[in-house]
């Protein structure tokens, strides 16, 4: 029987081409492989976006992380996550701008890339950086398609409501999935007068209309940054697609962080929302000391460290 989008439980759990075809393991409990009748194994298939409109249905809540490498991005995997974000934070994270405005569609790809290639189970979904999908629903759908061929992603993000509507409904005709992303959104911090909580008092009517605007048009999720816990509890409850919190309280359907601020690499202040669940930067710090000194003081390296 069909569900909502037109697609069987056979279509769901058995792709045609790709990872996982022909029965390979759905995501979610131990992620193990699958067994074939000759005693083989498959490796598991990809989370889609159908798994992650089943998890909200199911009431689910799912992980998803930053990451612009290899080698967090397979590490991220085996933890768990279900989703990477090779997002345009990029721009502060690996390219050191102020802004995440900076950032290009050429500079982006490489590590979107090698996040996709490093990974076999996650959904890997790709930001729309600023400049990259203002100007028409043409040039939107031209830089997602470049996104979906020359980086293999799974899907795009991009930032806006109401307004950028008609680029998410360009993009989803054009067969590539969106995430949304309403609230507080970086690439327009000018105009919103820098970091602040979006959609208190009279603004949390748009920011519902903006929600609505962008289901509406087609998109499978919706990230909420810095917004209201209550609102952003009722856009959740509202939505048939998965919401997406990031500073908007523990009532979404997922949680997304930055991975450096969640690992306590970045230095400074972090902001209200972070949780920082290691700390990073004192463990390399350290262990970067420990090899100076030793290079220094001509302990390294030790003799069975050496050839003859």
């Amino acid at each position: 029987m069909p569900d909502a989008a037109g697609t069987t439980e056979s279509d769901e759990t058995t792709p045609v081409y790709g990872p996982g075809a022909a029965g390979a393991a759905s995501p979610g409990g131990d992620g193990s492989s699958s067994p074939t009748a000759a005693g083989e194994s498959r490796p598991p298939r990809r989370v889609r976006t159908l798994d992650l409109l089943r998890a909200k249905a199911e009431g689910r809540r799912w992980a998803m992380l930053t990451s612009y490498d290899q080698y967090t991005a397979a590490l991220f995997e085996e933890s768990g996550v279900e989703a990477l974000l090779v997002g345009d934070s990029a721009a502060n994270n690996v390219y050191g701008h102020a802004t995440t405005l900076p950032v290009t569609v050429d500079e982006l790809i490489p590590l979107a890339r090698a996040v996709a290639k490093a990974t076999s189970r996650v959904l890997v979904v790709a930001d729309l950086p600023f400049g990259s999908y203002e100007i028409s629903d043409e040039q939107a759908v031209a830089t997602a398609v470049r996104f979906m061929k020359e980086a293999e992603v799974h899907a795009v993000k991009l930032e806006g409501g109401a307004h950028v509507a008609s680029r998410i409904r360009a993009i989803t005709s054009a067969g590539i999935p969106v995430m949304a992303h309403i609230g507080f959104t970086p690439q327009s911090e000018h105009n919103l007068g820098g970091y602040r909580v979006q959609g208190r008092g009279d603004a949390a009517e748009a920011l519902l209309a903006d929600a609505r605007a962008v289901a509406s048009a087609g998109a499978f999720s919706v990230v909420m940054e810095m917004v209201p816990a209550p609102l952003a509890a009722q856009v959740t409850a509202e939505l048939e697609i998965p919401t997406v919190g990031i500073g908007a309280g523990a009532d979404c359907d997922a949680q997304v962080l930055v991975w450096q601020d969640m690992a306590g690499l970045r230095p400074g202040r972090s902001p209200r929302f972070v949780k920082r669940y290691a700390d990073l930067r004192t463990v390399l710090g350290d262990a970067v000391r420990t090899y100076v000194a030793e290079v220094g003081a001509g302990e390294f390296p030790e003799p069975e460290r050496s050839f003859e």
